[in-house]
């Protein structure tokens, strides 16, 4: 886990400006720009005497759905621990390492993995991180297609839902960083695919750049057990599921017999105080579905294999990708918020600094 660079310690040379943005108070219901603060602050570039840790600059740092729950205070710990107000916002992030004590890790490296959203962190144990081995693709797909949620896609999809050629899949919430990615490798699987987005734009979108065969607006759909049932007359076999809620209840509907449902996330319940149940589970019993849960984490052994692969599907061609750009560390509070509203088109990520 990222450490915050120490703020105001020391007087030396190396001592540089650092902006921080930190959780101002534990959010309930939908959060704001003004739930979070840009404070300014200060770090050394150097690492504790005798220790392993590294100092990196920040590149670019991830806006990420699963930050919404981590904003909360609660009672039951989840599998990543709440933010804690005051305190720096951490997140997937691209950085350059700036100072080092570790024998694998240099300075002037390029390495992706979870850091402070802030210009400077000091990374204790940078045991986590991955150098970058292609610096000649964008390293804001460190962020997204070649990061974190590139491999949530991988291992989603052919991990968890184990596609054969012919399956008819459904993703949800399609256009995001995640979504766009699983319905890319569906068809590349040779597979029927189908998306749901919440504009015409990102609709056309999937068809288009993303070649989905089909796509709608969720948002036009007053019936969604109609809309699967139009474009799955036949149902559907694998459902990856990004958002939950009435979504789901429709899909479990739609599922064929031993259909899969990997469940990456559920960000239509994130800024609910009392989440909305779930009506149609028998249909996983009556249907023989499997539906299991997911974290990436536990996977990252994995990733230079899909490094190496998604890195070849993008040179072919066969894998396209969209981003959302915001340009500045005093743009974070509201890139993070847009994708709860869905003004995002893409991965959001924030530049924090392109050099």
């Amino acid at each position: 886990m990222a450490a915050a660079a120490a703020a105001g310690a020391g007087d030396g040379p190396e001592e540089v400006p650092n902006r921080r943005v930190v959780l101002k108070r534990y959010v309930t219901g939908f959060p704001s720009e003004d739930d979070m603060e840009l404070v300014a602050g200060a770090a050394r570039l150097a690492v504790p005497p005798g220790s392993q840790a590294v100092v990196v600059k920040n590149l670019y740092v991830s806006c990420d759905p699963y930050m919404r729950n981590r904003m909360s205070k609660h009672e039951d710990p989840s599998y990543v621990p709440d933010f804690v107000p005051g305190e720096v916002l951490v997140n997937f992030g691209v950085c350059k390492v700036v100072a080092s004590g570790h024998p694998d890790f240099k300075i002037g490296d390029l390495v992706w993995g979870m850091t402070g959203w802030e210009e400077y962190t000091l990374i204790p144990n940078p045991e986590s991180f991955f150098k970058i081995n292609h610096p000649e693709l964008p390293l804001s797909y460190y962020t997204g297609v070649l990061g974190m949620p590139g491999l949530t896609a991988y291992i989603g999809f052919f991990n968890v839902a184990k596609p054969k050629k012919g399956d008819y899949v459904f993703v949800s919430a399609a256009s995001g960083a995640v979504g766009q990615i699983v319905g890319q490798l569906a068809k590349l699987t040779g597979c029927y695919v189908v998306g749901s987005a919440g504009s015409d734009e990102k609709v056309n979108l999937l068809k288009t750049k993303f070649r989905f065969d089909e796509a709608f607006n969720y948002k036009k759909e007053k019936d969604l057990n109609a809309t699967l049932k139009r474009y799955f007359p036949e149902g559907i076999d694998i459902y990856f599921e990004n958002v939950g809620g009435a979504m789901l209840d429709a899909v479990l509907l739609n599922m064929r017999l031993r259909g899969r449902i990997p469940v990456c996330g559920m960000i239509s319940q994130y800024n609910k105080e009392q989440p909305e149940g779930t009506r149609n589970l028998f249909c996983l019993v009556a249907k023989r579905v499997r539906m299991e849960g997911f974290i990436v984490t536990d996977h990252f052994g994995e990733y230079r294999k899909f490094e190496e692969e998604m890195v070849r599907y993008l040179k072919e061609g066969k894998i396209n990708y969209v981003e959302d750009v915001a340009d500045g560390l005093e743009k974070a509070p509201a890139a993070l918020i847009a994708l709860f509203t869905g003004a995002n088109v893409g991965k959001q990520l924030v530049a924090v600094s392109r050099e």
